[in-house]
Parts: structure tokens; sequence; C-alpha cells
């Protein structure tokens, strides 16, 4: 991925903020435990659910199971929008990633991306790889489960800086 043109938005920034680097942003892409992802309904009402995700390769990855309402929504709309940051008023940075949605099928994607949530959680969420999908360990049934996974490459990804309060774009 190149580098974003990333821009201070001075409408809603300090009068003497700079623009969050997309190396500091990016940190936290990679380093947050939890993120939010709306997604929206067939009658375009927003759904919004927490979920892990990876950043892996310039993109976002989270797994979905077949039949949640957020997998539902995404096969009819694909555009999404992840966040992830703290609750905290005035420390911290708050991050908001719009995208596509794009199933994953290709098996030496599912597998380098598998390989990357058993690192970032320390071996305590691992997949097995099945046909387009991922599996859980364990699901020893005849028809073992689908985790689908969908990579999420953002199109624009906001920064938003607390305490010195800034607000930045990341355009690609």
């Amino acid at each position: 991925m190149k580098e974003p043109i990333s821009k201070v938005d001075v409408r809603f920034s300090d009068r003497d903020a700079v623009a969050t680097s997309w190396g500091v942003t990016h940190s936290v892409l990679e380093t947050a435990e939890l993120f939010w992802i709306t997604t929206v309904r067939g009658d375009g009402r927003p759904h919004v659910t927490p979920l892990v995700a990876v950043w892996s390769e310039d993109a976002l990855y989270v797994s979905m199971g077949i039949d949640e309402q957020k997998t539902l929504n995404v096969r009819r709309n694909a555009h999404v929008v992840l966040t992830t940051g703290c609750n905290d008023w005035d420390h911290g940075l708050d991050v908001v990633v719009e995208g596509e949605a794009d199933q994953v099928i290709d098996r030496q994607e599912l597998e380098r991306v598998a390989k990357v949530w058993t690192a970032k959680w320390d071996h305590r969420w691992q997949y097995i790889i099945g046909v387009d999908c991922f599996h859980h360990p364990g699901d020893d049934s005849d028809t073992p489960e689908a985790v689908l996974v969908f990579r999420v490459t953002p199109t624009k990804v906001f920064a938003f800086a607390k305490g010195n309060f800034s607000h930045t774009t990341h355009t690609f």
C-alpha cells in the first residue's frame, strides 16, 4: 500500500493541531484488540457489533459466522465501517476505517491471515483452514461450522487524537 495522503481537518481540531501520522494510526490498527463493525441492513438501518480483527498486508481482516446479521448485511452491501479506540475524552486515539468487505476464499491468503490471528492473540485465537473459510478447532462434526473471512481494504481512515484534539483524514 502506498503511503496515504494525511491532512488535518482544522474545522474539528485544536488551533495548533498537526495531522496524526500514518505510522501512529497504522500502529493502532495493528494492535487494537476490539473493533466495532457497522454494516447496513436490507432496509437501510445500520447494524453495529463488536468483533476482533487483524491487520495484514494493508487491510483489516474480520471473521463472521455464516448466518450472522453482519454477514447477511455484507452480502447485500459490502460497504462497512470499522472503528476502534478508547472511551476516554482527553487522551488516546480513535480510528475509523471506511472500506468494502470482500470475502477471502484464496487458500494461501486464508493460511497467512490465520497465522496473523494466532500470533496476535498469542495462540488464544486459532483457526483451521477449510474450503473458502475458517473452522474452529475441535469442531469435529460432520459439517463443521464455516467461519467466513472478509478483507476490508481502507479507502479512507480517520484518526481522532484526544487531549490536543486533532482530526486527521488518511486518503488512499
